[in-house]
């Protein structure tokens, strides 16, 4: 689960199987009882009608559970302290961080790192459609070490300029489920 969308259709399907749940977070849901097979069975099934997959295996896990933090300093960067991405996802998952990497390229395809420039240059976009903040304001927001480093990532990943980008009458962008996700 990567949206508020996934969140609420995870509850309803809980509440509809008549389940308890005590958190439901982005990737993770913590159910109060053990749940049958017949239950595990229908909520898979509900899940899948809204396009959500109930993933239970330990890799998927951890993967959903990166992708979740990676999305909390990119997209919530006051609610996270200006620390190194690698030290932040490590701490937070209480895995050593090679590991981490290691497993979700395997896994996704492509490296942490390519997913959180992504994730950063989709929420790049959005603040420059806000229009709320310059460029110089935006790069210290999402921790940039210049305008120019922003710059250069943000063509890297789109073929335009943040100005080109601000330029456009049609602004481009991509879902965040989508963000990251090799096509």
């Amino acid at each position: 689960m990567v949206s508020n969308r996934c969140k609420m259709a995870v509850k309803a399907e809980l509440r509809k199987l008549g389940l308890h749940f005590i958190v439901v977070d982005l990737g993770e849901v913590e159910i109060m009882e053990d749940i049958t097979t017949e239950q595990r069975n229908l909520l898979r099934a509900g899940l899948a009608d809204s396009g959500i997959e109930l993933m239970e295996d330990k890799k998927s896990v951890l993967i959903e559970k990166i992708k979740s933090a990676v999305i909390d300093m990119v997209h919530h960067p006051d609610e996270v302290m200006k620390m190194k991405f690698s030290v932040f996802i490590s701490e937070k998952l209480k895995y050593d961080y090679t590991y981490l990497s290691n497993l979700f390229t395997e896994v996704h395809g492509t490296s942490i790192a390519q997913f959180i420039i992504a994730h950063k240059v989709e929420r790049v976009k959005e603040l420059i459609i806000y229009d709320e903040m310059n460029i110089t304001e935006i790069a210290y927001l999402m921790n940039y070490s210049s305008v120019a480093h922003l710059s250069n990532q943000f063509k890297k990943e789109t073929g335009l300029t943040p100005s080109q980008f601000k330029k456009l009458k049609q602004k481009y962008r991509v879902p965040i489920e989508e963000v990251g996700e090799l096509k």
